[in-house]
């Protein structure tokens, strides 16, 4: 907490509660959560690698990406023509990854991110 602030970003009382609930609604769509996943991954990859990997269209894809990055989720790097995207920062990711080990959970007794150590990159 800053000096200046009042509450705790994970106090109940946080004016942040609004902004995080608006963030589950931009991820709350399936192909958003699987570019994540993908730059999880990749770390940074053009709209058609995207594209190609999420099984969606470039066009399709550019207008995720485009409210990603309204909503600082996503950050790019033009090389030339290409543009690169790439995760903001390491939270959009780690709560994607989160979100589907809980899936994992709802539908196994075991999940498979509890077989191995290494299941959860």
């Amino acid at each position: 907490m800053h000096a200046g602030d009042r509450t705790c970003g994970l106090d109940p009382a946080s004016p942040f509660a609004e902004l995080a609930a608006e963030v589950f609604r931009l991820l709350a769509d399936a192909t958003r959560v699987r570019i994540v996943l993908a730059l999880r991954r990749n770390d940074e990859l053009p709209v058609n690698s995207l594209a190609e990997i999420v099984g969606k269209s470039p066009a399709a894809v550019s207008q995720h990406l485009a409210k990603m990055r309204m909503a600082r989720i996503v950050t790019t790097r033009q090389d030339g023509q290409r543009v690169f995207y790439r995760l903001a920062n390491e939270h959009a990711g780690q709560l994607v990854r989160d979100a589907v080990f809980q899936a994992e959970h709802a539908l196994s007794d075991r999940p498979r991110h509890h077989h191995s150590a290494g299941a959860d990159t």
